[in-house]
């Protein structure tokens, strides 16, 4: 069995020392915004669009390139983390994985505006540090919601 990937982007969104999570219907898991980057897309770009589509705000990213001295090239703002997820695993064979390009980013307020198709705004919810802490979530998203919450206090 070939195994497809493909490339998506999280994006942490901090406000008031919180960071916004939804019920994700489909996959029955708590997690922030995201999805898939889009063939024309850069990835830091499909990470603002993803917030903008599924909250209705405009987030800023904590990750600013380094100037590089480069006549045909550009730096890009990196992701805190890149992870490697399984999504579709059948008898112990991985069918399908997500590159997965992590940021973290503020936004100026918590009026939440989800696009027409989205999860509407009952899914969502801001939990805080100990909120994270104190949650059954997945690990990974209490580890990275609570470093994003960090990130953007020392901004």
């Amino acid at each position: 069995m070939e195994t497809t990937r493909h490339f998506t982007t999280t994006v942490y969104i901090v406000n008031n020392g919180a960071t916004a999570l939804h019920e994700h219907e489909r996959l029955g898991i708590t997690i922030p915004p995201g999805g898939h980057i889009d063939r024309d897309e850069l990835p830091h770009e499909a990470a603002l669009r993803e917030v903008k589509e599924e909250t209705g705000l405009e987030p800023t990213l904590l990750a600013e390139p380094e100037a590089v001295d480069s006549p045909a090239g550009r730096a890009l703002p990196e992701p805190h983390h890149h992870m490697l997820y399984d999504v579709n695993v059948h008898d112990g064979q991985v069918g399908h994985q997500h590159i997965d390009l992590i940021y973290y980013a503020t936004v100026s307020s918590r009026d939440l505006a989800p696009a027409d198709g989205e999860a509407g705004v009952d899914a969502w919810a801001w939990y805080s540090r100990a909120d994270l802490r104190d949650s059954e979530l997945d690990s990974d998203v209490v580890s990275f919601g609570c470093e994003a919450i960090q990130a953007a206090s020392e901004q």
